[in-house]
């Protein structure tokens, strides 16, 4: 039965609550005026906000629930340079030019690698005690074929980015991973993990520090604009005016910003964590306590917990919000392909958080209808956000309305008749890919 892979004391909670648990209790009541107004108190709206009390802009922050009730405590933790970008680099060109194109990725390549450093440079500063290591990534190919297409990529992300990327075939993968289940796979020595919530935790309190105004269960309702310029901000606890908008909302984006709305497909992906196993036996699972990802099209990421005493696995059981009843058995059986010494092993925590891809596969932030905007980091959110957000302030706190990065001011399209809201597309776009990569493997 399904059931049978459920602890005892199961809960359907993210088990980085354990450590780090949502709250309100920094929140202030919301001021009738500020400089800069922040809707999304995730890593990119703090970062955000830390970066301008740094800076000693005023600044707001909006959250519609208790702080890091969102996808910035119910990640994996994997922190990735910038490598998790590769079908961006399909794009058609800049102005119908593949040359001008290819400058462009090299920018946002570097870019994206700038961002671990950015994390990695908060994390010491502010003191964040969030198990950041820097133990590098195991990308297991699931065919030949996809193997090949990693090789090619290799140059590129060290002459580019530095990313200290190698391949390592399959009669060698069992130094990475205690599976058989790939065909060889590519390392990426320069990324990090860390445990989400305390990180989240740790940023919070640093925005706070820096001055920043958080304001927990504090609904934005509607955007106006007024007309000598700014903005009048209804919300859930009266108006707000302020000089400057940030949209951070990622995957939770709502109507209140439809135009954004139109250009984000929000994706759900789903977590488990194993109950504590015996520390040689989580030890032997990836000897070199990497992250694991692999290049399925319904793609699976895991990694030994921060204690080392348990398996946090994730990744697309749906494309949808489905319960733990439904999400927990089939991530338990993704992890049993992989590792089927692991038979037996139950499930005592089980959730679900929402990614935001871009129709590009490509971060973004920009300005839309005077607004500032940082979003779509396609599953690579806890540096691209925490990044974005840095970033953003350095531009407001600048007054440039020139771009600051590769992804700042680049276009962010949408397709025909799309309103935002996929629910009724991703179950079918989920049996799709699930039969592409059930015929790549046969034929591998």
């Amino acid at each position: 039965m399904a059931d049978s892979v459920f602890h005892k004391d199961f809960k359907a909670t993210p088990w980085w609550w354990e450590w780090w648990h949502p709250s309100n209790e920094l929140s202030q009541d919301p001021p009738l005026k500020t400089d800069v107004l922040v809707v999304g108190a995730g890593y990119g709206g703090l970062s955000t906000a830390l970066e301008l009390g740094r800076s000693g802009v005023e600044v707001t922050v909006l959250e519609r629930g208790d702080f890091g009730v969102g996808a910035s405590t119910r990640n994996g933790g994997g922190v990735s340079g910038g490598t998790t970008m590769g079908k961006g680099f399909s794009g058609k060109g800049v102005g119908g030019d593949p040359e001008a194109w290819k400058k462009v990725m090299a920018r946002m390549l570097s870019d994206a690698a700038d961002s671990l450093t950015q994390v990695e440079t908060v994390i010491q500063r502010e003191g964040i005690e969030c198990y950041w290591r820097m133990n590098g990534r195991f990308s297991g190919a699931y065919t030949p074929r996809h193997f090949a297409e990693q090789q090619a990529k290799v140059a590129t992300y060290n002459e580019k980015a530095a990313l200290g990327t190698y391949m390592v075939p399959r009669e060698r993968q069992r130094e990475e991973i205690a599976s058989d289940y790939y065909y060889g796979g590519m390392v990426v020595e320069r990324t990090g993990q860390l445990h989400p919530a305390l990180y989240y935790g740790g940023l919070l309190k640093a925005a706070h520090r820096a001055g920043a105004r958080l304001c927990a269960n504090c609904d934005a309702e509607k955007i106006e604009r007024k007309s000598g310029g700014g903005f009048r901000v209804l919300t859930s606890k009266g108006p707000i005016e302020a000089r400057e908008v940030v949209i951070a909302t990622n995957g939770y984006t709502t109507e209140l910003t439809p135009t954004l709305r139109r250009k984000l497909v929000p994706v759900a992906s789903h977590i488990i964590a194993t109950e504590e196993l015996p520390e040689d036996l989580v030890q032997s699972l990836i000897p070199k306590n990497r992250v694991v990802s692999d290049t399925k099209r319904v793609l699976c990421y895991y990694r030994q917990s921060p204690d080392n005493k348990r398996v946090i696995f994730g990744g697309r059981a749906r494309f949808t919000q489905v319960t733990p009843e439904v999400s927990a058995p089939v991530l338990h059986g993704y992890m049993l392909e992989r590792w089927p010494q692991l038979k037996g092993v139950k499930v005592t925590h089980a959730w679900t958080g929402n990614v935001a891809f871009a129709f590009d596969f490509l971060p973004h932030m920009g300005v839309e209808q005077g607004m500032h905007y940082l979003m779509a980091c396609n599953g690579s959110g806890v540096a691209m956000m925490s990044y974005l957000g840095y970033q953003t302030a350095r531009k407001i706190a600048g007054g440039s309305n020139a771009p600051v990065n590769a992804f700042d001011g680049q276009d962010f399209p949408t397709v025909p008749f799309y309103n935002g809201n996929p629910e009724w597309v991703l179950p079918f776009v989920g049996a799709w890919y699930r039969t592409r990569d059930w015929w790549d493997r046969v034929r591998a």
